[in-house]
């Protein structure tokens, strides 16, 4: 099952926040009262947050936490990389790939089609879709894929 962690649920959750709070610096306390996650779970993970440079720390008396970015320059993908690590729904999908089969695997590049379509639409949404009413939240990546192969990412 393609599931996102409790972690990146909540992860989100304290984006969101920070954007509801237009550039304000909240401390780690502001931000678990504001969104009801436990103090030492919200630390942690804007700890994560920080270090993708999602968040911004701010030293000193009156310091705390704030957006890194403009909140329509965060995407979903963004979100997921800083708390999960990059989107690899098979292990052929990774591009660190390990897999023993994956030369004479015949489903493989249909994986990693489906892998980059998700990719695609996780980019296309921002924290703004994320932060409002969940109406529309657009998916243009999706079909833009359908009906055409999509290029294998190189390995490094």
């Amino acid at each position: 099952m393609l599931r996102i962690s409790r972690l990146t649920d909540y992860g989100t959750m304290i984006l969101v926040h920070l954007a509801r709070r237009s550039g304000q610096v909240c401390s780690a306390s502001d931000v678990a009262a504001g969104t009801h996650v436990a103090l030492p779970t919200v630390q942690k993970i804007l700890k994560y947050l920080a270090r993708a440079e999602l968040v911004v720390s701010v030293r000193g008396a009156e310091g705390g936490y704030t957006l890194g970015r403009e909140p329509g320059t965060i995407s979903a993908a963004d979100i997921l990389d800083a708390l999960e690590g990059p989107v690899a729904i098979t292990e052929c999908s990774q591009i660190d790939s390990q897999c023993e089969l994956e030369s004479l695997c015949p489903v493989g590049s249909a994986w990693q089609q489906i892998n980059k379509s998700i990719r695609l639409a996780l980019d296309d949404i921002k924290l703004t879709d994320l932060r409002g009413p969940a109406t529309e939240i657009p998916v243009a990546a999706l079909t833009r894929s359908i009906g055409r192969p999509l290029a294998r990412q190189p390995r490094s």
